[in-house]
């Protein structure tokens, strides 16, 4: 199983920090980001890891340089500063012919999380990792679930929303075909560059093509601005601490 990493972004929400290195790069819990989901990555059945980079992609380099455990190797998006992460699976698409995981690259993650992804045992093309909290803001990328099947994924719904996408998701079956034939009429005949990937689930998820694998109980946190930031450092310090785990988001 391969998993791909998409760390083609800058993180301007968090400069200056960001001015040279890459939100990837940045340092929680004594870590970079990119290390910390590599270290939870090979605690799971994953052979391979592709990370698509774009800005300060000689800083990942250096990162993925030595890393001991899965095969790492990373993948170059020239186009980085055009378009969003939909452009970046456009240019990661031939490696995604056989069952793949898709992370995004400031999502961070125990390793029971993938686990879960990866155990589940629905046949779906797509699974959709997701949590539930109280309350979501206008940052989350909410989703509508009906029973196990995802039915919406986006950042501006408001009805039926009853849970967040955490970034995390496993294509097997024909999932990898059909979300690289999408993703590519996103780019040929639509505003692709413009959009998010999880745009295309959301396409795939109203022809009922998505299941969900909820995580609830499980940790995790993603790390868009300082304030997130912060709070990962004490997310990822917990993971040494059974007792004190906690479902985080």
């Amino acid at each position: 199983m391969k998993a791909i990493i998409l760390s083609a972004g800058q993180g301007r929400r968090l400069l200056p920090l960001t001015k040279s290195d890459p939100k990837c790069a940045l340092h929680v819990a004594g870590r970079s980001i990119l290390e910390t989901q590599l270290g939870e990555i090979a605690k799971c059945a994953i052979d391979e890891v592709l990370v698509v980079t774009g800005f300060g992609a000689d800083r990942v380099d250096e990162i993925v340089t030595g890393i001991k455990g899965p095969r790492v190797r990373t993948l170059f998006n020239p186009f980085f500063a055009l378009s969003d992460n939909l452009g970046t699976c456009w240019v990661a698409g031939p490696e995604m012919h056989e069952p793949f995981v898709l992370i995004n690259g400031d999502t961070l993650f125990e390793s029971e999380i993938l686990r879960a992804l990866l155990s589940s045992a629905d046949s779906s093309p797509v699974t959709l990792v997701t949590d539930a909290k109280g309350s979501y803001d206008d940052d989350d990328m909410k989703v509508v679930v009906e029973g196990d099947r995802l039915r919406r994924v986006g950042k501006q719904l408001s009805e039926g929303v009853n849970g967040e996408s955490i970034g995390m998701m496993l294509f097997r079956g024909a999932g990898p075909q059909v979300f690289r034939a999408t993703v590519e009429k996103a780019m040929r005949y639509g505003e692709g560059v413009k959009r998010w990937y999880l745009s295309v689930i959301d396409e795939l998820a109203q022809q009922g093509l998505v299941k969900v694998c909820s995580i609830n109980g499980l940790s995790w946190c993603e790390v868009d601005d300082t304030a997130d930031l912060a709070h990962a450092q004490g997310v990822v310090a917990s993971w040494d601490l059974p007792s004190e785990k906690a479902a985080v988001s």
